[in-house]
């Protein structure tokens, strides 16, 4: 095999993780919009679904942590991703279930599982590319597993929509359990191309022994999100956030006593791992709002009707759905709450439903009980995949491009700029306010197109090279865990989003919404430039790029 032919484990990871994908985003894709609902769902307001989501989306890659600790000392890398895809299979299907316990317990199996699926693969996939023959192809390696990560994110929405409107919102789940389980099984048929690479590291001298890390570590982290749940009023905005942020306090202890008790030889390259750890942070917290405060301008600010010949086919593909338009008694139509009478003559609040009309152009308004048709709002979310798929190729193309002049700049660069550039996507969504006169109108699709494409670009300089960098950097003994570390940041992020996006209902002008998240971004960028050259410095001793 020549140096230029990936490795055939490729196609199996790239497979597993593609369906794997497409259950998770497909359930991303309809969480919030399920919380929301008031006939189906559970009539959550914008501030509850968003602090929800946040949660969960940090739980979810907050456990990665554990899972990679148990994968490299004990159970290996195909153990942990096959438990770990069913536990989440499992999670997804239970989802269906019309009771907020069952959600919970649901919620709870996907945390878990994508603890012990997302960083193994990651990992194991960089230990097939760990030989002298396929190294040079690692970031090549990467960007196309990161494609198969978004074609599975892509095709997800159309197939969660439709089931949605066609079925409800348990077999859109229901979907999303089955294409986990397809990628467990196709996980389990490539094994004998990788199974000389699942290699437990086993406890290392200087390891920290696993009991002392659930005494030291685990247990102080649910004693402090406890704590933070109980304090009384909110430090950080809400109970969940408060338990959140003090359950990390001791996880981010753990990681920076790795790097205070390195060999020597090992602490510079973990130093600038947890350096990039923490710019990447507001990355994933402006990044991650495409479920929550970018599902909601897709849902309630985005002109999603459809006509002629797009409606019949959307209709067909059951992608769109009708809605009739309606004034109430006082001449007003869709408010956010109306007041109604129950059967005891009380009156009470309640949801109004649907909200699509409150801010059409009267100009644009149907006429009394006319129905339109608009696409489901999920399929926003194929957005950001749609153009991963198209432009993953075109930056490969690019860097390949460099790299024959000698000019590509190296992994670190890359991680700077893709900071800077997705800074300037927010700018698009900040035009798209002004555009729709701060909500008042609803704005063209093409704002959100526009948006996620430049985001995109960002994302594609910054998230499959920082999984190349942690596999670069990361002292063997310690890659599975510097992996989670990675999904630490990841999770962090996650929750960020969910507090940013909590606060949507609270800017009157969204043009400051969004100008605070360009901020944010630009804070990260500035700091990872300041950086780079103390970040190449280090790849350099390292023999990297």
């Amino acid at each position: 095999m020549s140096a230029t032919k990936h490795p055939i484990a490729l196609r199996y990871l790239f497979l597993s993780e593609m369906w794997e994908r497409f259950g998770y985003y497909l359930m991303i894709g309809i969480f919030t919009l399920y919380l929301k609902d008031v006939k189906a769902g559970f009539a959550m307001t914008e501030a509850e679904s968003a602090d929800l989501y946040g949660t969960f989306i940090a739980l979810v890659f907050l456990t990665p942590f554990l899972g990679g600790l148990l994968a490299d000392r004990y159970f290996g890398y195909r153990k942990s991703i096959i438990f770990g895809g069913v536990l989440m299979g499992l999670g997804y299907c239970l989802m269906g279930v019309h009771s907020l316990p069952v959600l919970y317990i649901a919620m709870t199996l996907v945390i878990l599982g994508n603890g012990f699926f997302k960083p193994n693969i990651s990992t194991l996939l960089g230990n097939v590319y760990s030989t002298e023959e396929h190294k040079p192809l690692k970031d090549v390696g990467y960007n196309i597993f990161y494609m198969g990560i978004n074609i599975g994110a892509f095709v997800c929405n159309f197939f969660g929509a439709a089931l949605q409107i066609k079925l409800g919102w348990e077999y859109a789940f229901l979907a999303a359990g089955i294409g986990m389980f397809v990628g467990v099984i196709i996980f389990m048929m490539g094994t004998k191309h990788y199974i000389a690479f699942d290699i437990k590291k086993g406890v290392q001298d200087g390891d920290m022994p696993f009991t002392k890390i659930v005494l030291l570590i685990l247990i102080p982290s649910v004693v402090a999100g406890i704590v933070g749940w109980l304090l009384p009023g909110n430090v950080f905005g809400s109970d969940s956030t408060d338990a959140f942020i003090f359950a990390c306090i001791p996880v981010v202890y753990f990681y920076a006593q790795l790097y205070l008790k390195a060999k020597e030889d090992e602490k510079r390259p973990i130093g600038a791992l947890l350096a990039i750890f923490a710019v990447v942070i507001l990355f994933w917290a402006v990044f991650k709002q495409n479920g929550s405060a970018l599902n909601t301008w897709g849902d309630r600010y985005t002109n999603r009707t459809v006509e002629g010949s797009t409606k019949d086919i959307f209709s067909s593909l059951y992608l769109s759905q009708d809605i009739s338009y309606a004034k109430d008694s006082v001449g007003k139509y869709d408010e956010q709450f109306r007041l109604i009478k129950d059967d005891k003559g009380n009156v009470i609040k309640e949801w109004a439903y649907p909200l699509y009309f409150r801010n059409v152009h009267p100009e644009q308004l149907p006429a009394q009980n006319a129905t339109i048709s608009v696409w489901s709002p999920n399929l926003s979310q194929s957005i950001n995949p749609g153009w991963v798929i198209m432009l993953t190729p075109l930056v490969v193309a690019f860097f390949s491009f460099l790299k024959s002049r000698r000019k590509e700049p190296s992994t670190a660069s890359k991680i700077a700029w893709g900071l800077f550039v997705s800074s300037l996507s927010v700018l698009v969504m900040y035009a798209a306010v002004q555009a729709g006169n701060n909500g008042s109108e609803k704005v063209s699709v093409w704002w959100l197109v526009a948006s996620y494409g430049v985001i995109t670009i960002g994302e594609l300089f910054l998230s499959p090279m920082g999984l190349s960098l942690v596999s670069k950097l990361s002292p063997p003994r310690l890659t599975a865990l510097l992996m989670g570390g990675w999904f630490l940041a990841t999770s962090i992020g996650n929750k960020l989003s969910g507090v940013l996006a909590s606060m949507w209902d609270k800017y009157e002008d969204k043009s400051n919404f969004f100008l605070l998240n360009f901020v944010l971004l630009l804070c990260a960028s500035a700091i990872a430039f300041a950086m780079l050259r103390w970040l190449n410095k280090i790849m350099k001793e390292k023999g990297l790029h």
